[in-house]
């Protein structure tokens, strides 16, 4: 099998299971028979150009997709390379995704013994989810106090006046703060 019947069986393949298409769903959409889907998948097809065009189109995709050799967008960040900064008594924050995500910011929180921090209020509009993952914390939002323990989340609108402190004064504890901020203009 050539190079570019093996990343056209691959590539095939893959945005079919992605679009969640069986063999004879792609066919009918595409208007060719289903042995060509097969024949293709197998690496055994040699496509005129207009049966890629229809499986592209078919698939929504420009054709050199289907064809293109494999391309893994993958990167590792060391933990020492990722930076963080402290904030409040005792908190420590990352970013849980160290490249930019529009509309949202997430951050690992870790909380010394008994630390406590202030929350920035966000835009009106703006949803927050904490989820804690050791310990304990307390979330005050809005002058309530919602304690949480390993595995709860807690969600509020991020433009009220929050708070987070960790429960336990001998033990450290961590969580995940996520902000979908909200759009300008809405």
């Amino acid at each position: 099998m050539s190079d570019t019947a093996s990343h056209l069986a691959r590539n095939l393949a893959s945005l079919r299971h992605t679009r969640a298409l069986t063999q004879q769903a792609l066919a009918r959409v595409a208007k060719v028979p289903r042995s060509t889907i097969a024949n293709l998948e197998s690496g055994a097809g040699n496509p005129s150009l207009v049966v890629l065009v229809k499986v592209a189109q078919a698939l929504g995709v420009p054709i050199d997709e289907l064809l293109a050799s494999p391309r893994a967008l993958v990167r590792r960040w060391p933990a020492a390379e990722l930076a963080s900064r402290s904030k409040g008594r005792g908190v420590t924050i990352r970013d849980l995704v160290p490249e930019p995500v529009p509309d949202e910011m997430m951050e690992v929180l870790d909380f010394a013994p008994g630390a406590v921090m202030a929350g920035t209020p966000h835009l009106p509009g703006t949803r927050e989810f904490f989820t804690c993952l050791d310990g304990s914390v307390n979330l005050i939002v809005a002058g309530d106090r919602h304690a949480l323990v390993a595995g709860d989340v807690l969600a509020f609108p991020g433009n009220l006046p929050h708070s987070y402190q960790n429960a336990d004064p001998l033990a450290p504890a961590r969580g995940v703060s996520v902000v979908v901020l909200a759009k300008a203009g809405v």
